[in-house]
């Protein structure tokens, strides 16, 4: 059983989980996330993966501790190898400090030189014993739980929940690999300090990403949804698909993202709020639909995650690298705009207000997300229904309805096909009033100055920054890398340092351009190589960074190696 460490190294606790593809790395991360969270414990949940069905070498961590994490960090303090290969692969990220559970023979292949404290532990013979090999991965989560001494019985209750959907035979035999790896992992001594559980914790609901952005959906009113599945936007696309019957939504895999655009809008032209799932890739495939949707004046909502580029890039790893393609999405000239969740708050609530102001501008609204949300497990503190408007914009359509009247707007009212005796007429090529074709040039330039007119109003309802902190060295982030800001921040200990969040980028609020001039310094935080957000802020708030933190491996931005970078960008600008 883990003791107490005399010189206890952190206030929370770092476990790696690391393996080769196919030996159930996600079994043993949702597993121990649960039960560690059912004992009170906060848990952060996050991995990377390599874009292959068997073989190399994937990882999960879980950061535990007795308050709130919600981001990654790049210190191990325990290691559970898998293989030899998952040795070789976290040698970089550990250190002295960690402790190293593995078999003997992988420690015999892979050990040699590797830093940090082994402990043969013998996680495939156990498998075995328990009736077969696969068995590895829940004998590992067996040993993490014994050896952090949690209760073996609440455990083997949820172990058993786990697997009631499989075999008798399998169920058994993994709640014995399962009981078996516990007691070797409680007669170890790790010498780790683990964080001690909070009295009344765990009311939170533990959530990805994923499934924040389908359950923020659903709440703004969703009907339909429509994609092809892309990694990593198809965890929402599953998510959904399985609360389809529970909340009454239609789920479509369409043939390919052309398709699967060209829906949604079909879905807004009959009332029934819609949402396409994509990534880079996929949304390039949709932007003459994205383009189609700004001339007819149709509601669109796409969820965008990012994953590194070109072409097929890293798909299975993450990045901020599609701005610039978002912003550009769809020839021609039309507003949009887009919301950019750092939190599993956000990306329920944002994901809802997509659908509102979709509806009430009658534009097209990209939330944007990447792999490290969408795959990042942590308990979500709150899930504010009372802030989620589902307010309809819809008219009737009277015998004199004109869905493109230049009175009164923009946006012009928005009927749906049957709400009355007039038509609704939709087409592609410039229009009148009436949605007819024209080539009427001075009514060309009406119709253009209407649909930009939009614009006006979406600064309206554009979102305030969120800023923590009040210093004159402002850190400016997007999307997730927003705990790992506020984090690496809090870790400086310098006053004078704050962190500015942008939850939307387009249009800027108009209090950004206001704080970033009175900022004694930016430093701009973004997981790509040229800074787009960067240069959006010169185009659009005149304000160009001091210092920029990029980082396009393909991995998350990490608390304490973040901080670091910050500290050398703030010291250097002070020298």
């Amino acid at each position: 059983m883990a003791r107490e460490g005399k010189d206890a190294r952190t206030k929370d606790l770092n476990v790696v989980i690391c393996g080769e593809a196919g030996q159930g790395i996600k079994t043993v991360e949702s597993l121990l996330a649960s039960l560690l969270r059912a004992s009170g414990l906060y848990v952060f949940s996050t991995k990377e993966y390599m874009s292959r069905v068997r073989g190399g070498s994937n990882s999960t961590d879980l950061r535990l501790s007795s308050g709130p994490v919600e981001c990654p960090v790049e210190r191990v303090d325990l290691l559970v190898a898998l293989g030899p290969q998952a040795l070789a692969h976290m040698a970089g990220r550990s250190g002295d400090g960690t402790a190293v559970i593995a078999s003997p023979d992988s420690l015999e292949k892979g050990g040699e030189g590797f830093p940090g404290k082994t402990f043969p532990v013998a996680i495939g013979e156990m498998a075995e014993d328990a009736g077969r090999k696969v068995y590895s991965n829940t004998v590992a989560a067996g040993v993490v739980a014994g050896a952090f001494g949690l209760d073996l019985q609440r455990c083997l209750e949820e172990v058993g929940s786990s697997f009631e959907d499989m075999g008798e035979e399998d169920r058994k035999g993994n709640l014995t690999a399962f009981e078996s790896g516990f007691r070797a992992g409680d007669d170890l001594d790790l010498d780790l300090s683990v964080p001690a559980p909070e009295e009344g914790s765990g009311d939170e609901l533990l959530l990805n990403g994923a499934q924040a952005v389908g359950l923020g959906a659903i709440a703004g009113g969703m009907r339909f949804m429509c994609s092809y599945p892309m990694s990593p936007s198809t965890g929402v696309l599953a998510f959904l698909a399985g609360q389809a019957r529970r909340f009454g939504l239609v789920v479509e895999q369409a043939e390919d993202e052309i398709s699967a655009v060209n829906m949604g809008l079909g879905a807004w032209y009959t009332g029934a709020r819609s949402m396409v799932t994509t990534s880079g890739g996929g949304l390039a495939l949709m932007s003459e639909g994205i383009s189609l949707a700004g001339m007819v004046e149709t509601p669109l909502v796409l969820h965008v995650a990012q994953r590194p580029g070109p072409a097929t890039g890293l798909p299975t790893r993450t990045g901020q690298e599609d701005l610039d393609l978002v912003l550009g999405a769809g020839h021609g000239e039309f507003p949009v705009a887009v919301l950019a969740p750092g939190s599993l708050e956000q990306a329920f609530s944002l994901a809802a207000r997509a659908f509102w102001l979709a509806e009430k501008h009658q534009v097209p609204v990209f939330v944007v997300t990447d792999q490290s949300i969408m795959d990042s497990y942590y308990p979500a503190s709150g899930l504010d229904l009372d802030g989620v408007s589902t307010q309809r914009f819809l008219v009737d359509a009277g015998e004199d309805y004109r869905r493109y009247s230049l009175g009164g707007g923009p946006p012009s009212p928005m009927a749906v096909p049957g709400s009355g005796p007039g038509l609704v007429c939709l087409d592609s090529d410039e229009h009148d009033e009436s949605g007819h074709i024209t080539e009427d040039l001075d009514l060309r330039v009406r119709m253009v100055d209407k649909r930009l007119g939009k614009f006006a109003g979406l600064a309206e309802d554009a979102l305030e920054p969120e800023l923590v902190g009040d210093g004159g060295v402002m850190v400016v982030c997007w999307g997730s890398s927003r705990n790992a800001c506020i984090e690496a921040v809090e870790r400086l200990e310098m006053e004078d340092v704050s962190v500015m969040h942008l939850p939307q980028l387009y249009p800027l609020h108009d209090s950004v351009a206001e704080l970033l001039e009175e900022a004694d310094s930016v430093i701009t935080v973004e997981g790509n190589a040229t800074g787009q957000m960067g240069r959006l802020l010169g185009d659009l708030a005149g304000i160009s960074p001091d210092h920029e933190v990029l980082r396009y491996d393909g991995l998350p931005f990490r608390a304490d190696t973040l901080a670091e970078k910050l500290r050398k960008a703030i010291e250097g600008g002070r020298g």
